[in-house]
């Protein structure tokens, strides 16, 4: 007779419906008006995070939520000379917050891990599967539409131009992404699909990436450049 599960899921759920507004208070605590890494940026992630759950239903759910929410607790802008060390300020002060609510100590651990390795700039290996779900689904956001948006409000942030006027491809130069905001297409965001931990992160992040491609090529029509498509998706 095969197992009934609606129990566990159930109690499952309301762990999560319990702890999620706690999460977010403690999120939201330090409100530094970046748009890129609002509330709306670590409900997208959760989102991500929950539907790769769906695939992956041996990760603990819990773990992967706190981290997500929590991720950015330490947000330093991409110009900061400390910024590869944000991840680890942010797995820091998840854990004592986190401890000072109860928050099971057992699960302390796994939650820091997966904060710490969220980070594209910190290059600290994801070693558990919630910590390959949390870093997934925050990369996922990098991409598409609303990623392209983030994108964008980060270049304008750092006074960086849109793009370069002669050649924004960068098929004659070395492409620079601190100088030049569309540039950052190809010196990160078609390097994600690569890096994604999980196969139906990758998924996600191949189809995301087409319609970058696809963006970008139109972006580059219309800033009046005669040049083909410098890179295409794998």
């Amino acid at each position: 007779m095969p197992m009934d599960t609606s129990f566990a899921t159930s109690s499952q759920d309301a762990v999560l419906a319990l702890w999620r507004p706690r999460l977010i208070r403690l999120a939201t605590a330090s409100d530094d008006n970046d748009g890129a890494h609002d509330l709306n940026h670590l409900e997208r992630v959760w989102s991500s995070a929950r539907t790769l759950l769906a695939a992956l239903p041996q990760a603990d759910a819990l773990v992967v939520m706190a981290a997500c929410y929590l991720h950015d607790l330490v947000n330093l802008p991409k110009n900061h000379p400390e910024r590869r060390q944000a991840s680890r300020m942010s797995a820091q002060a998840a854990v004592a917050q986190l401890s000072a609510l109860d928050f099971p100590r057992g699960r302390l651990a796994a939650v820091a891990h997966a904060i710490e390795a969220h980070s594209y700039s910190a290059g600290i290996v994801a070693e558990t599967m919630e910590a390959k779900i949390v870093q997934d689904a925050d990369r996922l956001d990098a991409l598409g539409a609303v990623g392209l948006a983030r994108m964008f409000h980060v270049g304008g942030q750092l006074g960086r131009a849109l793009a370069d006027s002669n050649d924004p491809l960068a098929l004659q130069r070395t492409a620079d992404d601190s100088c030049y905001t569309l540039d950052h297409i190809e010196c990160k965001l078609l390097r994600l699909p690569a890096t994604m931990q999980t196969a139906p992160g990758r998924a996600l992040a191949e189809e995301r990436a087409r319609w970058v491609v696809a963006f970008r090529d139109q972006f580059v029509a219309e800033w009046g450049a005669e040049q083909g498509s410098a890179k295409t998706v794998p």
